[in-house]
């Protein structure tokens, strides 16, 4: 291996071993950090450290068990590999049911040294990756519109810009693209926020029920309760010709005129409009006397496809909703669900996303779970064994309020099988602590 793979903190008292083993794992592509005591290295690695650790168990001042039962309480996650002698094999495997990754017995096989510090290597780079991902979402939680690609950025920008603007507005994107969220952040950055937001789907009114239900003189429907508020037209170009030819007068005039000839009313109206995105010929189902009114400016919604850097921040934002409305912990997200984030064309975009999400925080879908997604295989038995596996514990948790105690004894299981079974599915305790 050429390429830099990651860091190995590389902690080994006898100079000569210290210096092969670094020799080794720098062949094997690693970037070693060597330290001849456990001391140093304890100072120098911290719950970001971007690597593995493979240290010695036999060492003067501190132990190789030591320096792990340090580590492991500072960051769970954090892989070590111990290097044992013949006779500190029954430590090392106290310590691995503790949460040590592996432990390699002298004289070691380089090549299984190598695997064992790789597979550590990927798995600290997947937890750290979900770290950075979760940390993102949870910096741009207020930002309503989530991501970093040029085109998000650029509408989000647009926000603050537009909230008071006394413009009508057409908003262009696919279906699930999040229209009607862009329209909702405009009005609520406002002063019109104060006011009500009126969402009408323009082809689901029938046309029975224009008179009586939107342009009637009043009514939990009507346009009117509007007033000084946002008139929402989601699906302008499905609206029926009868429906299109009663909102110009309305648009043009700010004005409601009832039927039977009642005196028109007033109305202080910020009107966004919103279409699919399928070009012209789909707008052209809009009357051009009405689009021509609302389309002062127009917005697009990139679809997902577009935006691809996006998905798994969006993904871990929308994972993160879910979760919290479950009343359940997030789970990591895996290499395989990384795999199908990146390479699904989401034709349902961010809906279709929030669903997978859903199916994601329950455990039910997706490349590991054994669901639905089209293409995916099914998954095996002892996945779907660490499935429920980490359901029970990650319940008993949050029914205990965090009191680990509790849960273990709930669960039934020996302190030593809880915190493997909690290391082997990369639970964050202290994240379930929190919620």
């Amino acid at each position: 291996m050429s390429e830099d793979v990651g860091r190995v903190a590389l902690v080994e008292d006898d100079e000569d071993l210290r210096a092969s083993t670094a020799q080794l794992l720098t062949l094997a592509g690693f970037t070693v950090d060597s330290f001849a005591m456990a001391e140093p290295a304890l100072a120098a690695i911290d719950d970001q450290y971007p690597g593995v650790v493979v240290t010695d168990v036999r060492m003067p001042h501190m132990s190789g068990i030591e320096l792990f039962r340090i580590l492991h309480a500072r960051d769970a996650s954090l892989p070590v590999v111990l290097v044992t002698g013949h006779g500190d094999v029954p430590m090392a495997v106290d310590a691995l049911k503790a949460g040590a990754w592996d432990f390699m017995a002298k004289p070691f096989d380089p090549e299984m040294l190598v695997a064992a510090v790789t597979r550590a290597a990927t798995a600290r780079a997947l937890v750290l990756d979900n770290r950075r991902l979760r940390m993102l979402a949870e910096s741009e939680e207020g930002a309503g519109l989530v991501g970093r690609s040029p085109a998000i950025k650029r509408l989000r920008e647009m926000i603050p810009v537009l909230a008071d603007a006394n413009i009508d507005l057409f908003i262009e994107g696919e279906t699930g693209t999040g229209k009607e969220l862009l329209a909702r952040l405009i009005h609520r950055a406002g002063k019109r926020s104060r006011h009500r937001f009126l969402s009408v789907a323009c082809g689901a009114v029938p046309d029975a029920v224009i008179e009586t239900g939107l342009f009637a003189s009043g009514g939990e429907g009507s346009i009117v309760g509007a007033s000084r508020g946002t008139l929402f037209l989601d699906d302008l170009d499905q609206a029926s010709r009868t429906l299109q030819s009663r909102l110009v007068p309305l648009i043009e005039q700010r004005a409601l005129q009832p039927s039977g000839g009642r005196a028109a009313v007033p109305l202080d109206l910020r009107v966004i409009a919103a279409a699919g995105d399928a070009g012209e010929a789909e707008l052209s189902t809009v009357l051009p006397a009405l689009f021509y009114r609302l389309a002062t400016l127009r917005l697009r919604m990139p679809p997902l496809r577009e935006r691809r850097e996006d998905v798994p921040l969006l993904f871990v934002h929308l994972a993160g909703i879910s979760a919290a409305r479950m009343r359940r912990a997030m789970p990591p997200i895996t290499a395989e669900v990384r795999d199908h984030l990146a390479k699904h064309d989401w034709p349902g975009n961010v809906r279709e996303l929030a669903n997978f999400a859903d199916r994601f925080v329950l455990g039910l879908d997706g490349p590991v779970f054994g669901g639905a997604v089209e293409g995916e295989v099914l998954a095996s038995l002892p996945d779907r064994v660490d499935v429920f596996e980490r359901d029970a514990i990650v319940e008993a948790v949050v029914t205990a309020r965090g009191d680990i105690g509790r849960a273990i004894e709930r669960l039934g299981v020996p302190r030593k099988t809880f915190y493997y079974k909690v290391n082997k599915h990369g639970i964050d305790l202290r994240l379930l602590r929190g919620r």
